[in-house]
């Protein structure tokens, strides 16, 4: 039968409802009836959703009682107390990451037990929506009785006119209840996937399982965030994506053993678990030995500050209640931002944006960027001049318009087939994803892409998009939260959009109001 996907059925149940109203004859309205009939009932059976629901709900409180608060008492209270001194210290972040750890896992199966209730909630009201519905379709059917043969439409009579346009009114009360019905079911099934995927890629030291490493270093990397360990905007700038940890696991694992040991020595001599994490991005970003081996040295010693600055392009801040801060925020390097052409007034949006997304997967490259050939420099200025050359290099790759190389760079941008080349380029290697483009040509398609988009950001790979409007501009998804997701605008910012701003034609929040539509997407594959 038609019409199984959620999604698939709200689109075809929307184009029935307009081929009931634009039936011009009997025929015609009965076909656009029997089309409303033949998309399928809303599929699942609430009462088992909402049974693992439950069983969630117990994990989470067994979880809470038993694991969490234990653990907490350990770090907070019953280390300190009982024990001084450096190893006491290193013990105290081991037991406090492992009370993170807890305390993420408790929040996530609560988190997958609401997901599970929503689902469940959805699931049962666009099944009972859809029944009436299904029943008057089937009503105003039967009224009209078989199709008119060829002299019948030849002439229609008042009565036959009357009847016509009462079947079509009760049709069309029956396919919006069919179409609200599964708009409800798939807008239920797309939440609980958003959150399931986003709590998957949050069951962080699971991805990384390297032979070799022992549970604290995995729970150790896994837990590293680019800031304060008491602040509670860890859980949004940890150094190691869910892809991250998966790619150096497999990057480790593939090493000769003479490699291995090499890397492994990188490790040991790291003076923070920051500076670990980081050689470990580094490794999942594909850089070869010669280049980690380079990179280890330049940030050898550096402190929290120092790493989070040259490596780490956008940092996502919390309001008092630990939730994104969803005003535009400036992404800048001492005082100079990551922004096209240095000041914005270039034409390199594609370039540009490219360049960022990678400089935030590859902490390796953020560093030419940022400290120079020898890693070590701290200048704004400097910044970015070698900023602008990289922007022009991928502009040229890409194809891009030149007639402003001499005087004030780039004049227009690149055409898409230069997007999907330099898209694919640059984010190939520190992802591990052939980027492919996808077209978006209404709401529906902006709508179906979401699930996906969201996966990837939430795993740790940047997701390129192209808003149009008055000309066109290119911008990168790099995170989401709940029903939000986090764009990265090549103007030096970063903002957050809903999910229906970026369904309906309003991403001009994440740019300006030139470029309110979203046209274009890169998944990673």
């Amino acid at each position: 039968m038609a019409g199984e996907d959620p999604t698939t059925r709200r689109a075809q149940l929307a184009d029935a409802v307009n081929a009931i109203d634009g039936a011009g004859s009997k025929n015609d309205l009965i076909a656009a009836i029997d089309k409303a009939l033949a998309v399928a009932e809303p599929k699942g059976d609430p009462d088992a959703i909402e049974s693992a629901a439950v069983a969630y709900k117990r994990a989470a409180n067994l979880c809470g009682f038993e694991v969490e608060e234990p653990v907490g008492q350990v770090a907070t209270t019953d280390l300190p107390q009982a024990w001084e001194g450096m190893a006491s210290v290193t013990a105290q972040q081991v037991v406090a990451a492992a009370a993170r750890a807890a305390e993420q896992m408790t929040e996530a199966f609560g988190k997958g037990m609401k997901a599970l209730l929503g689902l469940a909630d959805g699931v049962r009201a666009a099944q009972r929506a859809d029944d009436p519905g299904r029943a008057e379709l089937s009503r105003a059917r039967s009224m009209l009785g078989g199709e008119d043969g060829f002299f019948d439409g030849m002439v229609e009579k008042d009565a036959e006119e009357e009847e016509k346009e009462r079947a079509r009114e009760i049709a069309r009360a029956g396919a919006k209840a069919r179409h609200a019905a599964a708009v409800c079911a798939d807008d239920a099934a797309r939440a609980a996937a958003r959150d399931l995927n986003k709590l998957a890629a949050e069951a962080r030291a699971g991805h990384l399982d390297a032979k070799g490493l022992s549970p604290v270093d995995k729970l150790m990397l896994a837990d590293t965030a680019m800031v304060d360990e008491t602040s509670t905007a860890r859980e949004y700038n940890e150094i190691l994506s869910t892809n991250d940890l998966e790619r150096s696991s497999e990057r480790l694992d593939s090493m000769s053993p003479a490699d291995r040991a090499e890397f492994q020595r990188m490790l040991d001599a790291a003076g923070s678990p920051e500076e670990r994490a980081y050689l470990m991005k580094g490794l999942a970003a594909g850089n070869d030995m010669e280049s980690m081996r380079d990179f280890s040295q330049k940030i050898a010693g550096k402190d929290e500050a120092w790493l989070a600055r040259h490596l780490t392009p956008v940092v996502t801040e919390v309001d008092a209640n630990g939730n994104p801060v969803t005003d535009t925020r400036e992404n800048k390097f001492h005082n100079q931002p990551w922004i096209q052409g240095g000041d914005g007034n270039e034409g390199s949006c594609v370039a540009s944006s490219t360049v960022n997304a990678r400089a935030m997967v590859d902490p390796v490259y953020a560093l030419g960027l940022t400290g120079g050939p020898d890693g070590q420099e701290d200048s704004g200025e400097a910044f970015r001049e070698r900023l602008v050359d990289e922007q022009h290099r991928v502009h040229e790759d890409g194809d891009g318009e030149n007639s402003g190389f001499f005087g004030r760079g780039p004049a227009t941008g690149m055409d898409d087939e230069g997007w999907s080349e330099v898209a694919d380029n640059e984010l190939n290697s520190p992802t591990g994803a052939d980027y492919e483009r996808q077209d978006l040509n209404s709401a529906d398609d902006r709508r179906g892409v979401l699930p996906e988009i969201e996966r990837s950001v939430a795993e740790g790979k940047p997701v390129p998009i192209k808003t149009t409007g008055d000309g066109g501009h290119a911008l990168v998804i790099v995170g989401h939260e709940g029903d939000m997701l986090q764009v990265h605008n090549p103007w030096g910012e970063t903002t957050w959009v809903s999910e229906d701003d970026f369904v309906n034609g309003n991403m001009q929040k994440a740019s300006d109001e030139r470029f309110p539509d979203a046209t274009g997407v890169h998944l990673p594959k």
